[in-house]
């Protein structure tokens, strides 16, 4: 089915204007999440009235095809059957008790089965909360302070972790919001992607009084950028040597890229290849406020109750939540899933990058299961700083003529885009073909 052609509706008349300027009067930048401002490139955000399958309807009625799926969670689209029915009867039973529930259980149970890393869990509301909580777990595992992240990793909003690379190899970042002290920082060590002599370097430097690495091995936030497999190897290696704990954030890439997530796909490169502890969200909430974090029992039992590391949440296991991230696994174990949908999602890729080919215009793509991601640019990047060289006003006329033929794309450069089993292949062949159509006349 193409997208509709609804005729523009003129900035004064849009009840997306409208509602914008009523949001802008009571909530900082109109938005709850700052990248849906549509600051990066211009114009006024699109605040949905309904979704079902892989579509959403805005405030004036119009539909878009959605590459965002709520940034990951939306797997099976919107309003999967069984999931809606599963989310209504748990509503029936109670929003929340605040008391352990069977649910949860089976949850645990269910996300253990699928990720063999994993030996013990425990379920939070956001991954924010799920990263700081094993940042937190990993330190006192250890008795160490200080963290090794990397430039263009993304691991939620908890003050630790929002810093930039420092001045120097193997320095100590600096904040990059206001509000966090220099020295709540001073313990965190930011590489460059996919660098592996710098890795070396901060290990021998740092090794021993290192706590965790943490990683996204396939980066949603500065588009989509793989850790390569020599990487990656090297990354448990020191970890092992060094006595650090290799943590995993899949919040964007688990149970989204692969039924074992990321650290399944890199186990067929490295054989034996773990992670310590990983981080969950997303999709085990199937569109819910619910994420995750485990590892090995020896690491988990650090926690409270069973040992000093503490760590609490008034809704942590929701049972509403629960529900929904349960029958949204059991959707998604089902026997060719991930075959088929990682073919939908690389005829997007391969759609494209062809039709982006015959016009002459720079362009690279890449995907793993329904995670996806371009550049305009010829050659896939491997950092932070290359990702930052593409054309951003190219991209940014590139989303408006997009969304103008009813396709919608994450509102900003460094997003991960993600498709669902509810896109069918007539959806595909409209976005390439408004994209040739971009594509042609630029």
């Amino acid at each position: 089915m193409a997208p509709s052609t609804n005729s523009n509706i003129s900035s004064d008349t849009s009840r997306n204007t409208v509602l914008f300027e009523r949001a802008r009067a009571l909530i900082p930048g109109g938005v709850n999440s700052p990248v849906r401002a549509f600051k990066a490139v211009g114009g006024t955000p699109r605040f949905v009235q309904r979704a079902q399958g892989a579509y959403f309807w805005d405030a004036d009625g119009k539909r878009y095809i959605d590459y965002i799926g709520s940034w990951g969670p939306m797997i099976l689209g919107h309003g999967h059957p069984p999931v809606v029915e599963a989310v209504q009867k748990a509503v029936l039973e109670g929003f929340s008790y605040g008391a352990p529930t069977e649910r949860e259980v089976e949850l645990a149970e269910e996300i253990v089965k699928l990720v063999p890393s994993i030996e013990m869990l425990r379920l939070v509301s956001s991954g924010t909360e799920a990263s700081m909580s094993a940042i937190r777990l990993a330190r006192g595992a250890t008795g160490r302070s200080k963290i090794i992240k990397f430039e263009g990793c993304y691991h939620g909003h908890a003050d630790a972790l929002l810093v930039k690379a420092g001045s120097g190899l193997a320095t100590f970042g600096n904040p990059t919001s206001a509000g966090v002290p220099p020295e709540v920082v001073q313990h965190t060590l930011v590489l460059e992607y996919n660098h592996i002599a710098q890795l070396e370097e901060a290990f021998a430097l740092h090794g021993s009084n290192t706590a965790c690495l943490i990683i996204e091995p396939i980066a949603g936030n500065m588009n989509f950028v793989r850790a390569s497999v020599p990487f990656m190897k090297r990354c448990r290696e020191l970890c092992t040597q060094h006595g650090v704990l290799l943590v995993f954030d899949e919040v964007m890439t688990g149970f989204r890229v692969a039924l074992g997530g990321a650290q399944s796909v890199y186990a067929r490169s490295i054989p034996g290849f773990k992670p310590d502890m990983t981080v969950l969200g997303k999709v085990i909430g199937g569109g819910m406020p619910l994420a995750a974090f485990g590892g090995t029992r020896a690491v988990m039992e650090q926690l409270a109750p069973l040992g000093p590391v503490y760590q609490a949440g008034t809704l942590s296991g929701n049972p509403v939540a629960t529900a929904c991230g349960l029958a949204t696994l059991r959707e998604i174990s089902k026997p060719g899933f991930y075959e088929a949908l990682g073919e939908r999602t690389r005829s997007l890729v391969s759609g494209l990058t062809r039709v982006a080919a015959q016009a002459g215009i720079p362009f690279c793509g890449d995907s793993e299961g329904g995670m996806f991601g371009f550049f305009l640019m010829e050659k896939l990047p491997q950092n932070y700083a290359t990702v930052m060289t593409t054309d951003s006003p190219a991209f940014n006329r590139f989303f408006h003529a997009m969304l103008d033929k009813g396709v919608y794309y994450a509102p900003a450069l460094y997003e991960a885009g993600f498709v669902s089993s509810a896109h069918t292949a007539e959806d595909i062949e409209a976005t390439v073909e408004a994209a040739a159509q971009f594509f042609a006349g630029r």
